[in-house]
This record gives C-alpha cells, sequence and structure tokens, in this order.
C-alpha cells in the first residue's frame, strides 16, 4: 500500500494557524449535541399529581423541541428518598430530578444521616409554584386565620392538625409555636388521607397542596381560609395569601423545579433552562397547570438556587426555635 504524502504550504499553514487561534477551546465539548438519548424526569410523586402532570405537559413539548422522547419516571415513597437516590445513582446527564424542593429542603432538619449529599442536586430550572392552602371543615364555622386563631386560644388543646411532612409540617409547627397555640399534631402514613378527616370534621387544621382539597371545596365540606403562596390562586383569587390575612409567618412558596447531577456543565443547565422558559411561554401551558393546582414561576439555575437557599435559611431558623434535634 503507497503512503500518501500531505504538503501543506506556508499560506494554508497560516490560514490554519489564525482559524486555530480565532476559535477559543471548548471546555464542554458534548454540550452543544446534548441530548443524543432519552432523557428521563425522575418523580418522588405518584402518577396524577399536579407535579406529574405538569412534567408530562413539559415533556410532551420538550420530546419536540429536543428531538428525544422525553420520559417520566415515578418513584414515590419514602419521603422522597426513593427517587433522590434513584436519580442520583444513575450517574447520568440525561437523568433529571423534577421535584418540588419541600421534598428535601427539610431533610438535613429532620435526619441526621442522609443516603445521599443534598450539595449533590444542582438547580437547574425553577418551573412552577404549587398552590398550597391551609384549610377547616366547614362544620368548624370559622372564615378567617383571625377567627382561627382565637377558636384556639379559647379552647387550648381541643383542636388538631395535619400537614404534608417535611417543609409544610414545619411551617405550621414553627407558626404555632410562635404564636404559643396549643394544637395536637396528627401524625399519617399517608398524609393525602387527612383531607376525608379534615372534611367530616376529626381534623381541624390541614396545610396541603390546594389541588388535595379542591374537590371538598367545591363540594362545601371544607373551607380554604389562606394561601401560602405569595400570589393568590387564579382558580380561587377571594381565597387571601396567609401575608394579606396578617400572617407572614405561614408565607411560603411551593417550589417546583428541574435538577441536575453534580457533575453536568453550568452551560448545559443553562440550555435546559432557557428550554423550560421557552415551553413556560406557550399560552396553552399555564390555564392546563392552574387547573392542577399550580402557577407558573420560571427561572434560571442561579434564581432557583437562590429561592431554594432562602426557603433552607426558613426552615433550619423554624427547627432552632422548635429545638429540633435530627433522628438516626
Amino acid at each position: 500500500m503507497k503512503r500518501r504524502t500531505f504538503i501543506l504550504f506556508p499560506a494554508a499553514i497560516a490560514v490554519a494557524t489564525a482559524c486555530l487561534l480565532a476559535t477559543p477551546p471548548q471546555p464542554h465539548a458534548l454540550t452543544p449535541t446534548w441530548p443524543q438519548r432519552t432523557v428521563r424526569f425522575i418523580l418522588p410523586l405518584g402518577p396524577g399529581s399536579g407535579s406529574d402532570i405538569g412534567a408530562r405537559l413539559f415533556a410532551d413539548r420538550l420530546t419536540a423541541r429536543w428531538g428525544q422522547p422525553v420520559v417520566i419516571e415515578n418513584r414515590p415513597g419514602g419521603d422522597g428518598f426513593v427517587a433522590i437516590t434513584a436519580f442520583l445513582g444513575a450517574h447520568d446527564d440525561h437523568t433529571l430530578l423534577f421535584a418540588p424542593t419541600s421534598t428535601f429542603t427539610a431533610h438535613s432538619i429532620l435526619h441526621r444521616t442522609l443516603p445521599y449529599d443534598p450539595h449533590d442536586l444542582v438547580p437547574i430550572a425553577r418551573i412552577t409554584n404549587t398552590l398550597i392552602s391551609i384549610s377547616v371543615p366547614a362544620s368548624l364555622n370559622v372564615n378567617s386565620l383571625d377567627q382561627l386563631v382565637a377558636l384556639a386560644r379559647r379552647q387550648p388543646g381541643k383542636l388538631n392538625r395535619a400537614s404534608i411532612t417535611g417543609a409544610l409540617d414545619l411551617v405550621l409547627s414553627g407558626f404555632l409555636k410562635g404564636i404559643d397555640l396549643e394544637v395536637a399534631k396528627v401524625p399519617y402514613r399517608d398524609p393525602v388521607q387527612a383531607v376525608t378527616d379534615l372534611a367530616e370534621g376529626r381534623i381541624q387544621i390541614y396545610t396541603s397542596a390546594f389541588a388535595i382539597v379542591q374537590s371538598q371545596l367545591q363540594a362545601g365540606t371544607i373551607k380554604a381560609l389562606a394561601m401560602t403562596n405569595q400570589t393568590r390562586a387564579p382558580t380561587a383569587p377571594e381565597i387571601p395569601t396567609a401575608t394579606q390575612a396578617g400572617y407572614p409567618e405561614l408565607a411560603f412558596d411551593g417550589l417546583v423545579g428541574l435538577f441536575g447531577p453534580p457533575n453536568m456543565a453550568p452551560e448545559l443547565r443553562e440550555r435546559i433552562a432557557a428550554d423550560m422558559r421557552a415551553v413556560a411561554a406557550d399560552p396553552a401551558m399555564e390555564p392546563r397547570l392552574i387547573q392542577t393546582g399550580q402557577i407558573l414561576n420560571p427561572g434560571g439555575p442561579a434564581e432557583f438556587a437562590a429561592a431554594i437557599e432562602d426557603q433552607t435559611s426558613k426552615l433550619a431558623a423554624i427547627a432552632k426555635a422548635l429545638d429540633i434535634k435530627p433522628e438516626q
């Protein structure tokens, strides 16, 4: 076989060298071609939840945008640990965590040891806010937080409460301690089931995603006294926020967003966040999400990280006031 010889003339060498010098180095050469295969969104909640429906709405549009399938994998249970460990155990930038921040922001407060490093949950994009309501049975005959607080003061120890475990439970507990109210906590293996007891008057205070209580609210068996979110619910504008009702201590947004693995390139995180914002701008998205008890609140990695840090700091302060000791 004859060896071919290539000769570069001085002019060609000069042109090639200039091109090389003019092109900056690419530290993440694979980033522009992402995704190269199916993208998985792992969720800590089951099918039919607000976050699940929102994830599927985004996945459908991202599939068309990225030219690769985006599939949803539900991993509920275990206080969020099941989904988080599955996500981090994949060691793959095509496997992302789509989750409410309340899934994990209280983990380090409530547990002495964790099966994962919280710093490995790298924020990519803030997507929505889950609407969170403070509800009471209609039979309690109270119509505002002021009336509820007054009733609890008149009947110390007579009322009880339930809430979704983790961040929401801490916020409610901190509020009650801060105003020196004695309200017993009723534990539930599945806090979603508490809505039935609320409607029948066995639970007097329930803090949860608005979507959980919406059907009972429409049936007239319960009343929503306030939303913990910063903005009112578009589907129930008559319900004030906790801050508007005079109780800013109860203010807490139900942030939902997308997380990547710790080695994900910053440029890729920004690209994904930009695509999420583009999808969120679709006029058809907001009405669909509102029906599931969510409102759009898109933001990039820095905005999302800052919001998580604010919530984590608030929960840490509440835990300190409550003198909570992490369990094993």
